[in-house]
């Protein structure tokens, strides 16, 4: 009974990491369909949002409901300003993709020194959201923190849903993202729509960084291996492909789980972007991504 109980305790556990990086994943998609570009600073913002409910909770005593719903607001905003002063600059120069690109990994090194400042090399640890750590569901322990990462995560995914297939505001960001060009005839405020998509990006990653504060150390440099395989999800599932970010996130999560407890724990990050490399051998546009044939 112990041999059937540990795998279905690693697949929660599992399942809760792998919806983390399916939330950051989904910033890097919904960034690339809507401008274009690969927003290498996404990570960054799943890295502020824990130091943000971590100040908020741990140093204004501010309950915890109360800090992590701040913090999404707080992060959704630094995404605005990161839009305004590292993407739309260049927009405005016509410059092409890869200084975009380029342009936001830099972004990233500077918000991660500037963290290194104001809260120094030192790990900090949010307190646990629940005080029961575990609940047992018949011969099952569970982590209660890592039940609670999963049924947030599968509410916004659900909330995301309802956003962009039954309002017209998500109509309208999808049409956005489709042809910006159309969407401007047709009346859209392309500028706002794509504002818009910053923020709301900044904030998915926020909010998987609040959600995994209690679980991670939290230091300067987390956002950085998150956003890499969140990064790597979005690969896997087919860039571009919003229920590709979500299967590859939790992929990944579920790989990187299981094999730090049966082959090795010190080496997991390692098992994400093997398991990236060997499946783009075989599969290089994706899960859900298109075959695209060119001509000479």
């Amino acid at each position: 009974m112990e041999q059937f109980n540990m795998p279905l305790q690693l697949l929660v556990s599992g399942l809760a990491i792998g919806s983390i990086y399916a939330l950051v994943a989904l910033g890097f998609v919904l960034t690339y369909v809507s401008v274009n570009v690969v927003n290498f600073a996404q990570g960054d913002f799943t890295m502020m949002g824990a130091f943000v409910a971590f100040t908020l909770v741990a140093g204004g005593g501010l309950p915890v409901w109360a800090g992590l719903l701040i913090g999404i607001v707080i992060i959704g905003g630094i995404g605005y300003l990161f839009q305004l002063s590292v993407y739309r600059p260049f927009v405005k120069r016509n410059k092409a993709f890869l200084p975009v690109m380029i342009s936001t990994l830099g972004a990233s090194m500077i918000i991660q020194n500037i963290f290194l400042i104001i809260y120094g090399p030192y790990p900090q640890k949010l307190s646990p959201l629940f005080s029961k750590e575990t609940i047992k569901v018949g011969e099952i322990v569970i982590s209660v923190q890592y039940l609670a990462i999963l049924c947030c995560a599968v509410l916004l995914l659900v909330l995301q849903y309802l956003l962009f297939e039954k309002t017209r505001l998500g109509k309208m960001m999808q049409a956005t993202a489709q042809d910006p060009t159309t969407a401007k005839l047709m009346g859209i405020k392309v500028t706002s729509m794509q504002a818009l998509t910053f923020i709301y990006s900044a904030a998915l990653g926020g909010t998987a960084g609040i959600l995994v504060a209690p679980v991670f150390m939290i230091n300067h440099t987390m956002g950085a291996i998150i956003g890499l395989k969140a990064f790597a999800a979005s690969i896997v599932g087919g860039l571009g492909d919003v229920k590709g970010a979500i299967f590859g996130g939790l992929m990944i999560g579920v790989i990187e789980t299981f094999a730090a407890a049966y082959i090795s724990g010190p080496y997991k990050d390692g098992f994400a972007f093997l398991f990236l490399i060997i499946f783009l051998i075989f599969r290089p546009y994706g899960i859900f991504g298109e075959k695209v044939g060119t001509k000479a």
